[in-house]
């Protein structure tokens, strides 16, 4: 009996690792999130049991109580259990809190992490999160505190030189550019990636002065990674929209 808590990766199902998948394949419980490809769930035996735990805004949701009471049960019934979470397992998800209560149960667990969209999804965007002379480091936050505010390194973030990735803050994409702007950086880049790595995404780009209204225009939401820095500039939209005139110009 043991926990698997394994990464699904952002969201193209070919992007998990062959660890993930052969857990898939061995387990006897799958409980999977809204944010796993449910393609991935082809590579379970017929005989598993496979349960929907998503949770989604403003859609009703299996709590993080009942997902606890399903893991615990099954695992001490002798079965194992697979826990398949979009992204990485632990990154602003609550793994290691799933971790911690079946440990102390002395139940075996194990993480297999995948790839997180805070750096894959911008990266098959064509928005490097890091390049070479334009920005060493980054930051990823989220967007949604357990208070429901933003995280104070939100204001640290928007005074850097670095790229900074949002996860889960288009609900408080204002909120954000606002900050961004106290820090005056109105004409910094930014991008919105909506269900990044699949054939349903949506991308826009814009700087922060003008980002909003561009969301607005396209109908981008949730799931989607916001990804503010000049490394945005790299991106073939943003070459497209604006840099693309600035060579016509000078033409």
């Amino acid at each position: 009996m043991k926990l698997s808590l394994i990464g699904a990766g952002p969201g193209d199902a070919e992007l998990i690792t062959l660890k993930a998948i052969r857990r898939l394949n061995e387990a006897d419980v799958i409980l999977y999130d809204a944010l796993a490809n449910q393609a991935l769930l082809g590579h379970a035996e017929p005989k598993a049991e496979i349960i929907y735990v998503g949770k989604r805004k403003g859609q009703h949701s299996v709590s993080q109580e009942e997902i606890n009471r399903i893991i615990v049960t099954n695992v001490l019934s002798g079965k194992h259990v697979v826990r398949l979470k979009g992204g990485d397992p632990v990154i602003f998800g609550r793994g290691f809190e799933e971790m911690d209560m079946v440990k102390k149960l002395g139940i075996y667990v194990e993480i297999i992490p995948g790839i997180s969209s805070s750096v894959g999804v911008p990266t098959l965007a064509g928005v490097p999160v890091t390049k070479r002379g334009i920005s060493e480091s980054y930051w990823v936050l989220t967007g949604h505190t357990k208070s429901g505010k933003l995280p104070k390194d939100m204001a640290l973030a928007a005074q850097s030189n670095a790229t900074v990735i949002v996860l889960m803050g288009m609900s408080k994409l204002s909120e954000i550019c606002d900050i961004f702007s106290n820090a005056g950086k109105d004409k910094l880049p930014v991008a919105i990636i909506q269900d990044g790595t699949t054939e349903r995404q949506k991308i826009a780009v814009a700087q922060v002065n003008s980002i909003c209204d561009e969301v607005a225009s396209k109908g981008l939401k949730n799931p989607a990674v916001i990804v503010f820095g000049e490394t945005v500039k790299c991106s073939p939209d943003y070459v497209m929209k604006y840099l693309q005139k600035e060579v016509l110009a000078y033409a």
